[in-house]
């Protein structure tokens, strides 16, 4: 790229400044004389033709006032008003032979009926009606003098005008008109004079054109009468308005032509000049086109002057300090000109070619230097272009080939695994002799070692006579080379590693060949270690990468990313299960579909979609947060999505993502949360009130109460007060159950008799309802007694409750595989599938008539089954066609109890 150079630095845009500022105040001041000159000739021109067309215009004004004033004075006549044809007769002949440029004088009567016109005429028109004339017809509405628009007279068959008097009487009764038809050739006859003041080739013309855009006056008869040229209207407008002007139009003969015209203010006429702008400014043209030559002639002049003094003097100045300039860049191995172009110039005999030898031998002087080092920089460019290691090594042979003008090359490097030197890399070698390599870190006479040892370049000119080279000369003479330069590649992170080249006859590597090898090789030891680097940085990233994705895969939150375009990029595996979609699917669907399949599952399929995409339309200044409800597996589930800003490095927008977490857990703790305390609050101020009505009842000191009665009262404050000791206890077994630390005291009990004692506390006890099935031989159970108690006795309550007023209750019992398995079933409507996977939860109820009409806390079943885990049992929910059967297993031979959990005593 050329350096752009200023005035001081170069002899060329000094000499041309020079030039310039004598050249161009010269031709500034022709241009500017010959400008002016032309336009003052042409506005003379203009002025002329106006000066002509007003002259025109004021004799022809001139012209019809007389005549309008003429007819003035016919119309004041007596006689004339009162139509008394035998003295107009006298009154018209005098007039007409004191105007001999009128051929027609008449009278019209107030119809329009011709009453008298003199001379007689080619063919008397008296009787004629001409009320249809335009002239009538607007003096009927003046009473001023006017002019008509030029036609042909029928009583004379000549083109004229017509001079217009309205007649009127002193009672203002419209009388007719007096007029005088004026020759329009008697106005033409000035204009043919004038013409003929020019010569015919010039393309002179002058017109007169009336209100209706007639020509009424022209040098060619031809034209008299005919419409001025529809191409013109702009002009014949212009002037018929009153303007006066000169403007440059194209003719009806396509030439450029001068116009210019003046308005006849009397009878709203317009006088039209008009030459051809070749003959109108001739002079001004010429006069401008002399100018230009002699401008051209300078200018050639000139042009000559300066290119004869910029071959001779600047350009070669200026190829040699070109030439000049390039010797460092030369040196730094960049591309410029080549020197040839400054060779013709060295031929020269004077100073100039004196200058550009000198420059040539200097050139020739470091040319070769400069070519290797070109060299260099291009083969060291081609080894570095590439980041995997083996490529990197053939490339690195490839250039050394290039650059030494070799046909066999090979690089050896530590087999870090084996611990021995083998070939990495080779060209020309044959796979038998590169195989048979494998030299030891302790081998003395190998070359490549002597070279790693010494960090110096090692080489062998003639492996025949090389002494040190003996062991291995056999294998030298079968892969046909007879000399070898080993060069060390100096890497820190790379194993060591040595670059040979081999040539097939004897040769002594000098010093230029050496030096250009070891630069070289640094450039290659560089591209290696990047190599391998790049190669253990990208398998730790990889690896980093398949972490960093098996977290996001593991995540029970559902992650989505989108691009700018709001199309997904990527997604885990949660949101391909919430949206019941493939990973491949997801991948590339626009963000709006995926949030339409996830929306598909909500109750409110329309607003929960509308929720979620204003969520990320929304500002990211703003909470960006939205909760929805899915139905997924007859389970209602609550999700919370949270939309945040995706940024690179520089905090630049990069796309969007969304988390969406599963919060069931949380809406399912706050349901329990309110379930306790309104339940619990509940089932304890049912027996609190009952204790503190009949407690206050006892108290009254107003009533005498029988002891049996106070017996009942106290009896029931006793039942209320078990109850309420009953419901803390189950909430303190409930926190152990939680908490992990519910203890157990076993001991060997009897089925039978702890169903006996459970039912004796069930409220509402079941009555006759109750079925009994327990094998007569059955064994003791070790278990804690209460506990287990309080199992059947709950699950006897809930078949009371929920099985219906007349629904059968069934306890049995079996024996089977050293398990205890007891059943309580009943024959009411029933657990809902859908709620069958979390009647076991705390504080969880089924919201059913049933439910909602008998008490409780929902936390029976809970504690039912934290007291049979804590034995280690099992207890579940069977199915049955009909009615609701909780099973629930104990061991008759427990193992691996601790002491935390009891003894059987």
């Amino acid at each position: 790229m050329k350096r752009k150079r200023t005035l001081r630095q170069d002899l060329g845009l000094k000499l041309m400044a020079l030039y310039i500022l004598f050249v161009g105040p010269v031709v500034v001041g022709i241009l500017y004389i010959a400008n002016t000159t032309q336009a003052s000739l042409e506005s003379n021109v203009r002025a002329a033709d106006l000066a002509l067309a007003r002259s025109i215009a004021q004799e022809t004004d001139f012209t019809l006032r007389n005549a309008l004033r003429a007819v003035r004075q016919l119309g004041s006549y007596p006689e004339v008003l009162e139509a008394n044809i035998p003295e107009m007769e006298n009154i018209f002949a005098d007039f007409a032979s004191a105007r001999p440029d009128v051929n027609l004088v008449y009278r019209l009567a107030a119809d329009g009926i011709m009453l008298y016109h003199y001379p007689a005429g080619v063919q008397s028109t008296i009787g004629v009606d001409f009320s249809f004339r335009d002239y009538f017809q607007r003096a009927q509405t003046t009473s001023h003098a006017l002019i008509s628009k030029g036609r042909i007279s029928p009583t004379t068959q000549q083109p004229v005008a017509t001079a217009v008097q309205p007649l009127w009487s002193d009672e203002g009764e419209f009388l007719g008109v007096v007029a005088t038809n004026m020759r329009l050739d008697a106005l033409s006859q000035t204009l043919v004079q004038i013409a003929r003041e020019y010569p015919p080739e010039e393309g002179f013309n002058v017109v007169i054109i009336d209100a209706a855009n007639q020509i009424i006056a022209t040098p060619r008869q031809e034209d008299l009468l005919t419409l001025f040229p529809a191409e013109l209207n702009a002009i014949s407008q212009q002037v018929l308005h009153g303007r006066v002007d000169s403007l440059i139009a194209q003719g009806p003969d396509g030439i450029e032509r001068l116009y210019s015209f003046v308005p006849v203010n009397s009878a709203g006429w317009g006088v039209v000049v008009s030459r051809p702008t070749a003959a109108a400014f001739a002079t001004p043209r010429a006069f401008y086109a002399s100018a230009l030559i002699t401008l051209g002639v300078f200018l050639i002049g000139g042009l000559i002057f300066w290119i004869g003094l910029l071959r001779l003097v600047v350009q070669p100045l200026a190829q040699i300090a070109t030439y000049s300039r390039n010797i460092p860049a030369r040196q730094a191995g960049l591309s410029v000109e080549p020197h040839a172009s400054i060779e013709p110039i060295s031929r020269r005999t004077d100073q100039v070619g004196h200058l550009a030898r000198s420059l040539l031998r200097m050139e020739q002087d470091i040319e070769a230097r400069l070519n290797e080092l070109s060299t260099l920089l291009d083969t060291s460019a081609a080894v570095v272009s590439s980041l995997d290691t083996q490529t990197v090594l053939n490339r690195i042979l490839e250039q050394v080939e290039r650059l030494m003008a070799v046909r066999m090359s090979a690089i050896i490097g530590l087999d870090e695994r084996r611990g021995i030197f083998r070939v990495q890399a080779s060209r020309g070698l044959s796979q038998n002799y590169v195989q048979q390599i494998a030299i030891s870190p302790t081998e003395p006479h190998s070359v490549s070692l002597r070279a790693l040892r010494s960090g110096e370049p090692i080489q062998i000119s003639d492996t025949e006579t090389n002494p040190g080279f003996k062991a291995n000369r056999p294998r030298a003479r079968a892969e046909g080379y007879r000399s070898v330069l080993a060069i060390p590649l100096k890497t820190n992170y790379a194993p060591p590693s040595v670059l040979l080249v081999f040539r097939p006859e004897p040769h002594v590597f000098d010093e230029q060949e050496i030096s250009l090898l070891r630069n070289f090789a640094n450039h290659a030891a560089m591209a290696i270690e990047n190599a391998v680097l790049y190669t253990r940085s990208d398998a730790r990233l990889q690896e980093q990468t398949r972490r960093l994705e098996a977290l996001i895969q593991s995540l029970d939150d559902a992650i989505i990313l989108e691009d700018l375009h709001k199309r997904v990029i990527y997604a885990n595996r949660r949101v391909a299960i919430l949206c019941g979609l493939s990973d491949e699917k997801i991948i590339g669907m626009p963000i709006e579909e995926v949030f339409r399949c996830l929306a598909a599952q909500s109750p409110q399929a329309e607003q929960t979609l509308k929720d979620l995409l204003e969520t990320i339309d929304t500002p990211a200044e703003t909470s960006r947060s939205v909760e929805i409800t899915i139905q997924r597996r007859g389970r209602t589930r609550w999700l919370r999505m949270h939309t945040f800003t995706v940024t690179d490095a520089h905090g630049i927008t990069i796309g969007l993502g969304q988390l969406l977490h599963d919060i069931t857990a949380d809406r399912e703790l706050d349901r329990m949360k309110s379930n306790l305390i309104s339940t619990v609050s509940h089932e304890l101020r049912t027996p609190l009130a009952s204790i503190k009505g009949y407690a206050t009842t006892l108290l009254a000191e107003d009533v005498e109460w029988e002891p049996q009665a106070q017996r009942e009262f106290l009896t029931i404050i006793s039942q209320e007060t078990d109850r309420l000791s009953e419901l803390v206890s189950d909430l303190l077994d409930l926190s152990r159950i939680d908490a992990g630390n519910l203890r157990v005291k076993r001991t060997l009990c009897d089925l039978k008799e702890l169903i006996d004692h459970a039912v004796a506390r069930t409220n509402p006890p079941p009555g006759d309802r109750l079925r009994l099935n327990i094998p007569s031989d059955l064994p003791p159970l070790p278990v804690d007694q209460r506990r287990i108690e309080v199992v059947l006795r709950n699950l006897i309550e809930n078949a009371v409750k929920y099985g219906g007023e007349d629904s059968p209750i069934t306890v049995e019992a079996e024996c089977l595989d050293g398990k205890v398995i007891v059943r309580v079933a009943d024959e009411g409507p029933g657990v809902p599938p859908a709620e069958r996977e979390r009647i076991f939860e705390s504080f969880y109820r089924i919201d059913n008539r049933l439910s909602r009409r008998a008490s409780g806390a929902g936390l029976g079943l809970a504690i039912c089954k934290g007291f049979v885990q804590a034995h280690g049992g099992e207890i579940w929910l069977e199915e049955r066609a009909k009615g609701a059967c909780f099973a629930f297993s104990l061991p008759l031979h427990p193992d691996g109890e601790d002491d935390e959990k009891g003894a059987i005593e």
